[in-house]
């Protein structure tokens, strides 16, 4: 049995009044997922246990039948993972996003106007010149997504995701301690934040971005504190053999291999729009024709969509995902004659409207050969509320899937 899940990073919506109160799955054209919902069965996921928030990270170890309480570290820790980047025992892992501060001292996006990585590696050394002290230490990811390790640091910090907060200021949701004991760590990374924005603003980097219009990275926003996380791969969990993770994320990739999945990487996949959606099918195939059994295929252009409240593109995105990813990996699974099980689903909401994610049920689907299939014709939200699968939480998903 050859398995897949497709996931489009969210996807999901609330009904918009600009599309006659569809969403923009059910506004897309998707007649591969169509085909999948009409074949096999659809329900809705809960991902986000109660009191988590609703990000990639939890959703993503919450689908995969990960406990949460149990294996949660933080995103720095998974995408240090992913970048081969080592969690030492007196180390502390946080995602660090190079972000936009407008004149008014007010968060405007998260990415700094989705910066090259080219240019943020500029950046990324330059802090490290400057404020890498033995205490802390920067590494370059991919466009606006790095990581900040810190020795000694106490992850019992609140530290605000800033895709959450566009148009707040900065100073209203700088970092703030849990406890007593993690004050220092609160007090040295807003210190950190700070003096980034000196180094920064006057960075040749972003004084050609300014000349060119474009929003400069002129601040550092670390989040999402935690140590090294013990997790069981999906092979202990579910006897599968051998598994891939495609994705342009380094979360997602860094997930995959505390999952024991092998990382695929595909030139030109850029987590934006104009990812390479026929780079990343053919990877899936090459990999399933192989002796790959499971592959996990993520896609990140409908959340960025999303984040940038860009209502036109999260549907040109969704139909990309549809007609350049699903459909031509269905048509060749059907034609190589061997038993296959395919999902699809995203990890959260992430409404234009909002501009940020929420933690309502996500819409999925299972198609594998010979299943009875239920009485939902296409797929969306809506159409998912009244499939077979009814309503999941926990491993639930994750276990039928394998099954």
């Amino acid at each position: 049995m050859k398995r897949i899940i497709i996931l489009g990073d969210g996807m999901a919506d609330e009904p918009c009044a600009t599309l006659s109160g569809k969403t923009p799955i059910e506004a897309a054209e998707t007649p591969a997922m169509d085909r999948l919902a009409e074949m096999g069965r659809s329900g809705l996921l809960y991902t986000v246990p109660d009191g988590y928030t609703p990000g990639s990270e939890i959703a993503h170890l919450s689908l995969l039948g990960y406990d949460l309480p149990e294996v949660f570290e933080g995103r720095g820790s998974l995408e240090a993972a992913s970048m081969g980047i080592d969690i030492e025992s007196d180390e502390m892992a946080m995602r660090c996003n190079l972000i936009c501060i407008d004149e008014e001292g007010k968060i405007k996006n998260h990415s700094a106007g989705h910066i090259s990585t080219e240019e943020a590696d500029e950046l990324i050394k330059a802090l490290n010149e400057k404020l890498g002290d033995g205490k802390a230490r920067f590494y370059t990811g991919v466009s606006y997504r790095h990581l900040l390790k810190i020795k000694n640091g106490d992850k019992r910090v609140s530290c605000t995701p800033p895709h959450d907060v566009p148009g707040t200021p900065a100073k209203d949701v700088m970092v703030s301690a849990d406890c007593e004991e993690a004050e220092e760590t609160a007090k040295y990374l807003n210190q950190l934040i700070l003096k980034s924005q000196d180094i920064l603003s006057k960075h040749p980097v972003n004084l050609k971005r300014i000349s060119e219009g474009k929003d400069p990275a002129n601040s550092i926003w670390p989040w999402s504190a935690g140590y090294k996380p013990a997790m069981k791969t999906l092979s202990q969990q579910y006897g599968i053999g051998k598994g891939n993770v495609i994705s342009a994320v380094d979360l997602i990739n860094g997930i995959g291999v505390y999952a024991g999945l092998e990382p695929i990487h595909v030139e030109g996949a850029t987590g934006l729009y104009d990812t390479n959606y026929e780079g990343k099918a053919k990877a899936a195939l090459n990999a399933l024709r192989g002796d790959s059994e499971f592959v996990f295929l993520h896609v990140e252009a409908s959340d960025e969509a999303g984040h940038e409240g860009d209502l036109n593109l999260k549907i040109k995105t969704i139909e990309a995902l549809d007609k350049r990813v699903i459909a031509p990996i269905l048509e060749e699974l059907e034609k190589s004659g061997e038993d296959f099980s395919i999902a699809v689903l995203p990890d959260h909401p992430t409404p234009v409207a909002l501009r940020t994610h929420t933690a309502s049920p996500v819409p999925f689907l299972i198609y594998r050969k010979g299943m009875t299939p239920d009485r939902v014709s296409s797929y969306s939200e809506r159409s998912a509320a009244e499939g077979g699968y009814g309503f999941m939480r926990g491993d639930e998903f994750i276990k039928e899937f394998f099954k």
